[in-house]
């Protein structure tokens, strides 16, 4: 599941006796109760008039003064507008073929010591919306915005909207997911199926490794970009997920429960 980028996966045609026999079938729902950051820290740096996020994708100096800017080598937007509203304050707007996928806004506390970021994805077919909390680690550059400086991910204040839900089905031989207009239906063969609807063009590889334990491969543009293994607890109400960000090697644990 991705819940910053997820219409109905067509479910595989097999005896109902197998689709009661998976515990990953059903509906579940991402627990920002139950998550265990990345350690991995953000830094940011803007000054001079330009921003640059030193440990994103792309880690080259863009200007920030409003204008759309061209963004290469990212697989999720090719432009972005950063703004400066104030001495704390600096807002995001991001795009991929033309059309808005994320916006974002960061608020700096006014000891500097921790930072907001309050986002707005829109990769799915309805807008996702997740709150953050970041601590600020070490000391900030001298003369750079407030943003600037090594950030960690200390709390998820709030998710909320479709993209927060997936549904799930697993069979003998293949595995389907729908989120937020968002699918795929991939068999367990070692090969690469296309996530339908999304913008960025992700292809998955499915891993069967037992009937409670899947470990899906995302790929875009050739390259493996993240790696999340699934497990199902005993009792069959959460599944426990390790999502691997290849790029950085972030490693996020969060649970999605069972909806009733």
């Amino acid at each position: 599941m991705k819940p910053v980028k997820f219409s109905a996966a067509a479910l595989l045609l097999v005896p109902v006796a197998s689709f009661a026999a998976s515990p990953f079938n059903g509906s579940w729902t991402f627990s920002p109760e139950h998550i265990q950051l990345t350690k991995k820290p953000m830094v940011l740096l803007l000054t001079d008039g330009e921003f640059t996020c030193k440990t994103c994708v792309y880690a080259k100096a863009v200007k920030a003064d409003g204008t759309e800017q061209k963004i290469k080598g990212n697989p999720n937007i090719d432009s972005a507008t950063f703004t400066v509203v104030d001495a704390n304050t600096v807002t995001g707007s991001y795009k991929l073929d033309g059309k808005t996928v994320d916006t974002a806004k960061l608020v700096v506390a006014a000891d500097g010591k921790s930072m907001v970021r309050d986002d707005t994805s829109q990769y799915g077919a309805a807008p996702t919306f997740y709150v953050e909390r970041f601590t600020r680690i070490g000391a900030p550059p001298t003369g750079a915005h407030a943003v600037s400086g090594s950030w960690r991910e200390s709390k998820v204040i709030s998710a909320s909207g479709p993209g927060m839900v997936v549904a799930y089905t697993m069979t003998d031989d293949g595995f389907t997911m729908s989120s937020n207009g968002q699918s795929y239906s991939a068999k367990f063969d070692d090969k690469t199926y296309p996530v339908k609807g999304d913008p960025t063009k992700t292809v998955v590889n499915l891993k069967k490794v037992s009937d409670t334990e899947v470990i899906e491969t995302d790929s875009q543009k050739g390259a493996v970009v993240e790696v999340e293994d699934m497990t199902v607890s005993a009792d069959g109400k959460t599944i426990h997920v390790v999502d691997t960000q290849t790029h950085g090697n972030r490693v996020t644990h969060y649970d999605l429960a069972k909806t009733p």
